[in-house]
């Protein structure tokens, strides 16, 4: 097999990610992390209560039958399951915001690292002639 050209762009994005298509903005992870605490959060909280208010409802009109303890065996599984919801958009908010900290913190770090040779003499060091 034989090429005939390099990529017009070998540094960008590769299809599906891999290198040349990392991360994001901190300014996106932040929005990223209001819209869970703004929107997701908020509305599944009220889905949730709406449809517990309307279950409620209705094992009460159908007190006494089967139908009212399947309906409770119902709502106990959902309510548990918006709860690992609920934990799951915290924990994923809060990691979007606790990334751009640790990336900004570990640039920093390399910049410290880094610092003590730019003190150093050796780019004073004229070539030999």
């Amino acid at each position: 097999m034989r090429l005939n050209q390099v990529p017009a762009d070998p540094s960008g994005p590769t299809p599906g990610g891999g290198p040349g298509a990392f991360g994001s903005s901190p300014a996106e992870k932040q929005a990223a992390a209001n819209t869970i605490e703004n929107e997701l959060e908020d509305s599944t909280k009220k889905s949730t209560d709406w449809a517990d208010e309307s279950t409620n409802a209705a094992i009460k009109a159908f007190d006494g039958w089967q139908t009212a303890a399947g309906l409770k065996k119902v709502q106990d599984t959902w309510d548990q399951q918006v709860k690992t919801l609920m934990g799951r958009l915290s924990t994923e908010k809060s990691n979007l915001r606790g990334a751009s900290g640790l990336f900004a913190r570990n640039d920093l770090d390399l910049r410290g690292q880094f610092a003590p040779l730019s003190q150093s003499k050796v780019h004073d060091i004229e070539p030999p002639r």
